[in-house]
This record gives C-alpha cells, sequence and structure tokens, in this order.
C-alpha cells in the first residue's frame, strides 16, 4: 500500500479469533461486492497492547448508500460525517467510507441534487472546527485524517496484513500518544481530540507526547464550541470505564474539567482535605472499583455526587440571602443547578430525574419510624440513594455516620429487629445531619374537617 508499512501477518499478532464474527461478516459482505474493507484504529491497537477490543470500526471505499444496499440490516447515521451502522441484534459495526482532505471539492454522483451535493461539502467555524466533513477519499487520505498514529492500523481481510501508515507500531513500542500532523491544527479541527488523547493516556498507560500535550492548556477553552449532547457522551467514557479517578485527575490537570461540569468546578478549592475535594475523590475510586469488579454504576449516581455541593451552596444561598423556607430553597437549588448542567453537557432526563430522587432521598432517610423505613427500603431508587448517604458519611462524619450505620444495619437485620429498631423510643436526632437535605417539615394548615365540631344541642 502506497505510503504505508505493510506488516505481514507472520509478523504480527493480530488473528481472525480476536475479531468479532460480525465484523468478519461485514468484511467480507463487502470485500464479495468488490470492496474495498479494512478493520482500523482501537480494535487493532488493542489487540496488539493485548486487550479486549469493545468495538470493531471498519473503513471501506463504499459510499454510505453503497454500504446500505449490501445490507438489510443497516443505517445511515451522522451529520458531521455520514456513518452506517450494521445492527446484529444489539452488537454494531460502525462502516465508515475512507475520508478526503476537507479541502478537497465533493464530486456529484450521478442525479444527485445541489442540496445533496452542498451536504457533502466541509465547513469550518472561523476557529478551525470542523462543522460538517463528508468529503471522501482515498486510504492515504483517510490515514492522514486519522487523530493518533496508534489509531492509523488498518487490518486488510484480504491477506491478513496490516498497514501502518503513520508508525503508530513505532509509538505503540514506545508507548506514545502522538497526534497525526500539526496539534494545534487538529485540536482545532475537533477539540474533543483533547479529550481522547487524556483517556488514550489513562486508559492504555501511555504517555501524551510532549508536542501533542503542550497545546492542550491553551486550546481547553475550545470545548465550549462542542454540542453538549457530544460533551455528554464523552463524560461517560471518561467516568464509567473504570479509570475515572485517573481521568478526573487529568482534566483538572489540564485544565478541561471546567469546561465539563462549571459549577463543580466552581466549588472546588484544589485543597485535597476539603470535604468537595474528598467527596469526588472517594466516589471516583468507588466507581472504578465497582466497574473493575463487573458491576454497574449508574450515571445519575455520579451526577448526583458531583453537584451535591453545588446544590447546598445554592440552597443556603437562597435560604440564608433569599429567604426562602429550606425546603423551598432545596427545590428551588435543585431545578437551578440541573438547568445550569444540562447548558453544558447534554444529560438525559432520565439520569436528572433519578439524580434528583438520589438527593430528596438524603432527608428522607432521616425518617426512620414507624413503617417509613420499610417502604422506602422497597423504592427503586433506595440502594443509589443509599450508597450516597454511605460516601457522605465517610467524608462528613458527624451524625451522618450514626444514620449511614443505623441503615447498614437495618437491611441486614431480620423482620423482629427491624421492628424494634424502627420504634420511636430507638430514633437518634438526625434532623440536625444537614441543614438542607434534611430541611424541617412544613407545618400543616389547620383543614375544615380539623375543627372541633358542635355538639348537638337537644330540642
Amino acid at each position: 500500500m502506497e505510503g504505508a508499512t505493510t506488516i505481514p501477518r507472520s509478523e504480527h499478532p493480530v488473528s481472525r479469533k480476536d475479531i468479532s464474527p460480525s465484523a468478519l461478516k461485514v468484511l467480507y459482505r463487502l470485500k464479495d461486492n468488490g470492496y474495498e474493507a479494512y478493520l482500523v484504529g482501537g480494535c487493532i491497537r488493542d489487540i496488539l497492547l493485548g486487550l479486549e477490543p469493545k468495538d470493531f470500526d471498519v473503513v471501506t471505499n463504499a459510499t454510505p448508500e453503497q454500504v446500505k444496499r449490501c445490507f438489510n440490516n443497516c443505517r445511515l447515521i451522522g451529520r458531521r460525517f455520514r456513518l452506517a451502522h450494521i445492527m446484529f441484534g444489539r452488537e454494531i459495526i460502525e462502516v465508515a467510507t475512507f475520508r478526503g482532505h476537507h479541502e478537497a471539492e465533493a464530486e456529484p454522483e450521478e442525479n444527485e441534487t445541489k442540496e445533496e451535493l452542498a451536504k457533502k461539502v466541509s465547513r469550518q467555524s472561523d476557529e478551525g472546527q470542523l462543522l460538517r466533513d463528508n468529503v471522501f477519499g482515498s486510504m492515504n487520505e483517510d490515514a492522514e485524517r486519522r487523530d493518533f498514529t496508534i489509531n492509523a492500523l488498518y487490518y486488510d481481510i484480504r491477506d491478513f496484513s496490516i498497514y501502518d501508515f503513520a508508525n503508530g507500531m513505532a509509538d505503540i513500542e514506545k508507548g506514545l500518544i502522538d497526534l497525526i500532523g500539526d496539534p494545534e491544527t487538529r485540536y482545532r479541527e475537533d477539540p474533543v481530540r483533547m479529550l481522547r488523547a487524556v483517556r488514550f493516556s489513562n486508559k492504555l498507560r501511555m504517555q501524551i507526547a510532549e508536542r501533542t500535550e503542550k497545546p492542550i492548556f491553551e486550546l481547553a477553552h475550545l470545548l465550549q464550541n462542542i454540542p453538549p449532547a457530544r460533551l455528554f457522551d464523552e463524560s461517560l467514557k471518561l467516568m464509567l470505564a473504570g479509570k475515572a479517578q485517573v481521568n478526573y485527575q487529568s482534566l483538572r490537570e489540564y485544565g478541561l474539567f471546567r469546561y465539563f461540569y462549571p459549577a463543580v468546578d466552581k466549588e472546588l478549592t484544589g485543597n485535597l482535605d476539603d470535604k468537595e475535594e474528598r467527596l469526588l475523590s472517594t466516589m471516583f475510586s468507588a466507581t472504578d472499583a465497582r466497574i473493575n469488579s463487573g458491576k454497574s454504576v449508574s450515571p445519575a449516581y455520579i451526577l448526583a455526587a458531583m453537584f451535591w455541593y453545588p446544590l447546598e451552596a445554592i440552597a443556603t444561598s437562597l435560604e440564608q440571602e433569599g429567604g426562602l423556607h429550606p425546603y423551598d430553597a432545596f427545590q428551588v437549588a435543585t431545578n437551578d443547578v440541573l438547568q445550569q448542567a444540562v447548558q453544558t453537557i447534554a444529560i438525559p432526563k432520565r439520569f436528572t430525574a433519578a439524580a434528583r430522587e438520589i438527593w430528596t432521598f438524603q432527608h428522607r432517610l432521616t425518617k426512620i419510624t414507624g413503617k417509613r423505613p420499610s417502604v422506602l427500603i422497597e423504592n427503586p431508587r433506595f440502594r443509589a440513594a443509599y450508597d450516597f448517604l454511605v460516601l457522605r458519611a465517610e467524608v462528613e462524619g458527624g451524625e451522618l455516620v450514626e444514620l449511614a450505620q443505623w441503615w447498614t444495619d437495618y437491611q441486614k437485620s431480620d423482620e423482629g429487629k427491624k421492628h424494634a429498631y424502627s420504634s420511636p423510643k430507638d430514633k437518634p436526632n438526625f434532623q440536625s445531619t444537614n441543614s438542607n437535605s434534611t430541611y424541617p417539615k412544613k407545618k400543616r394548615k389547620p383543614r375544615q374537617y380539623d375543627k372541633p365540631k358542635a355538639k348537638n344541642q337537644g330540642s
């Protein structure tokens, strides 16, 4: 292959047994229909590093429409760059057409309208960010458009060789994350590459090359131009891959975190002894431990922990300066902090609703008399709220420790003990646990039927 180093099958460890059967079907189907088809990027990189790939991406010289004609189980997605998704049950094989240089002119296809042609033309913002990039090209051009050298590796299904266009194999051996081309230009084209550099560095335990690392500090603000929905997707990749703690630290170090969560960043002081810092550090460590042990973690739990102290700060201000009742201040603060968050990262409503419940539960968990505990423990949101209570107790101490222990014992006890624990005489006073999360109960207004009835007067 022109411009690439060819590594024959005998000189690399990538085998078809390491590749998803669905990806192999896509490769062979495209080949049998007369098209070129290659596995590319992260899947090849991970196999070479001895890791298990999560996704298998395919590139081809077939256009998205031609790919769709080859597969009944295909759908086309994307505006910035058109992609084909081949569906195999829950597994999706992503197929992309070779990308060309965005300065190139798009060639019209047969019977193509001007409007359709316009959608294929590359567009950039004033800061150099690619807004639309449906320009197709050759394999060599596609390799130049890849982000990192370790991702410009192509596996050929015809003879099982690997084509290395950017010395990616050498960088894998060096343990180096390096951009293809001029780093500043590549970051301006797509600022998310800064997040990918951080994520790959921590995931693969590789070092970011100095020339690739240096512009991040100056260009971090470009993340403000990324659509909130895309930032949310990137945040999930950073927080739910078992490397949340180191990713969080790296985002803070490079000045990237503030553009994800500005409200959270405002409450962080950099002093590791402060409760705000300790809560996030403890939460991310626990999250990594759960994920790495095969357990699941809800994004709502992470969001609830991250925004807890910003929520408290707003509620305290509304209560002390605005004169609101603690209950009303808490509700208004909840709405405010979530509204601010979704403007930066488009958090889906199912997660904001769940986070809201976790926060509200912090007050409800202080009510441990009568039948309340048995009702609360049956709620689907109880476990996440309880885990968050334990997290807060670990960070803040005080009466929260006693309350968290009460709920721990309650869950372990049998029915008789539960009844005993729930008696009013055993109830500790947890009302002062937190001024905002344990707001006092509103006084109920007297109702009509609460008034004493006049005695019947005999006739």
